[in-house]
């Protein structure tokens, strides 16, 4: 007789806890759900409380008579399905289809896939959380009202097959409104005026751009507001110079939306392959050695920036050994007004696991996500990095232009992490020693015309933020209703 069941969602994890546990245990997958609300009808009955009608999923029965028959040979079950509110609801609906008793101790949850971690739940099991039952059925019963209702308009009114979803529906209006404000969008006529200017003592050249006249910054709307000012440029004079620093601090770990924005950007993934890569590395990737399998990452679905003692201690100190301790600055960051906090940020399980030292292991996906994943984590432990900035004046009669470098003079985080943008710019460079009052040499200066753009279509790592940010949906449902677009149509991946 198997003396203890434990259940998971998936096979891969399953294989990777087993190693941990050894032969007491039987480690099965539930392979996700097994019980929800049918395809063919509403399944809600909004008539008495919205009380939700589940049946076991078409397919699923074979699977569930098997996990039905492990459970009746075990002396104790438990449910170690996703630490999550749709794993919560797992384990419920598993715990009443194996005549579990809901008020016992049967639920085991895992941040990472690790064998002191995985050891370490198996001896605090919990009670399912309710709450978490609740609030997952409270989004499944309105994701079912709003697709069963709405969706059938669309059909008669737009196209057949098009779907309305809770999240869907708002993310498409914001893509519709988006895609009026380009089609409305009046292009305004403006134009600059750049120098190409060298210092006369060090023999240097820089930049200079027109910035106004009279102290104030001026717009200069057409080619004649341009020419004059070319006209009345003959010579410019340095009159003022300002040095500075500029320290700028290393992101967070990720979270689950900053993950998909970062890995779009910088490594050309779908939120879609993100969420599935991620899901792999947090499973379990046999790396060999004694180490076998195991989960190179924490829980990728999660909205919180915070990281364990633990982990930060392991994080210092092998950043400190690698790049000494100027470049180490332990820090945690404070989660969003609105985060669950349900799990630690995405980090990896073992900063001494280096992406180099298991490359050879992964998949080329694999490796990449998990690169970036690393070097974010390590990047958050290490001090600011700091820039000299310079910036300068230069006039002419009552023109005024303005001139502004930097370079970097502490590298710290950025040596192991520069952060991906949308609107990423080429960085300045460094001005030469300009003196004030010194004259320049004005080598060549010229107007451009330039016309206002409209704003442009959502990137998805453009969507992502924007439905965060305005508070839609929930960082784990962004991939699948980015992909219903890709299904539908209704975008390209490019």
């Amino acid at each position: 007789m198997t003396k203890k069941l434990l259940i998971v969602e998936s096979p891969a994890k399953a294989g990777t806890i087993k190693k941990y546990l050894g032969k007491d245990y039987e480690v099965t997958a539930s392979m996700g759900h097994n019980i929800d609300l049918p395809k063919s009808t509403l399944g809600v009955d909004v008539e008495h409380g919205f009380e939700p009608k589940y049946i076991t999923i078409r397919g699923k029965g074979e699977l569930l008579a098997k996990l039905k028959k492990a459970a009746k040979a075990a002396d104790t079950v438990y449910l170690a399905t996703d630490p999550d509110r749709e794993g919560e609801a797992i384990s419920w609906h598993l715990a009443k289809a194996l005549n579990i008793d809901l008020d016992s101790c049967c639920r085991v949850t895992f941040n990472e896939i690790t064998k002191n971690a995985v050891k370490q739940s198996i001896k605090e099991p919990r009670t399912i959380d309710m709450d978490l039952v609740d609030a997952q059925q409270a989004r499944r019963v309105l994701d079912r009202i709003v697709g069963y209702k709405i969706s059938p308009i669309l059909w008669e009114k737009v196209k057949k097959g098009l779907s309305a979803g809770r999240v869907q529906s708002v993310a498409t209006r914001m893509i519709c409104d988006r895609e009026e404000e380009i089609e409305n969008f009046v292009p305004k006529e403006y134009w600059t005026i750049d120098a190409v200017c060298r210092d006369k003592k060090s023999k240097k050249d820089f930049a200079a751009k027109y910035f106004g006249e009279n102290g104030k910054e001026t717009e200069l709307t057409c080619r004649e507001d341009a020419d004059k000012i070319l006209n009345d440029i003959k010579e410019l004079t340095v009159t003022a110079v300002k040095n500075g620093e500029l320290i700028k601090n290393p992101p967070p770990p990720f979270t689950t939306s900053t993950l998909q924005q970062d890995a779009s950007r910088k490594i050309g993934f779908s939120t879609y392959k993100t969420m599935q890569v991620a899901q792999n590395l947090y499973e379990g990737v046999n790396i060999g050695g004694k180490t076998g399998s195991v989960g190179l990452i924490t829980y990728m679905r999660t909205d919180s920036l915070r990281i364990s003692a633990e982990a930060q201690r392991e994080a210092i100190a092998y950043l400190s050994d690698e790049y000494g301790k100027e470049y180490i600055k332990p820090r945690q960051f404070k989660s969003g007004r609105n985060s669950q906090d349900a799990h630690e940020a995405i980090r990896p399980t073992s900063i001494n696991i280096t992406p180099e030292s298991v490359k050879d292991k992964l998949t080329n996906d694999q490796y990449k996500l998990y690169k970036l994943i690393w070097e974010r984590f390590a990047a958050s432990q290490m001090a600011s990095a700091v820039y000299k900035t310079e910036n300068a004046v230069l006039t002419s009669g009552s023109h005024t232009f303005k001139a502004n470098g930097s370079e970097i003079k502490f590298k710290g985080y950025m040596r192991v992490y520069v952060e991906g943008s949308d609107n990423a710019k080429e960085k300045d460079k460094a001005l030469p020693p300009l003196e004030t009052n010194s004259v320049v040499e004005i080598k060549s200066i010229d107007s451009m015309q330039h016309f206002t753009k409209p704003p442009a279509r959502y990137s998805e790592a453009a969507l992502v933020h924007a439905l965060e940010e305005n508070g839609i949906g929930r960082p784990s449902t962004y991939a699948p209703t980015i992909t219903t677009y890709y299904i539908k149509g209704i975008c390209t991946q490019s």
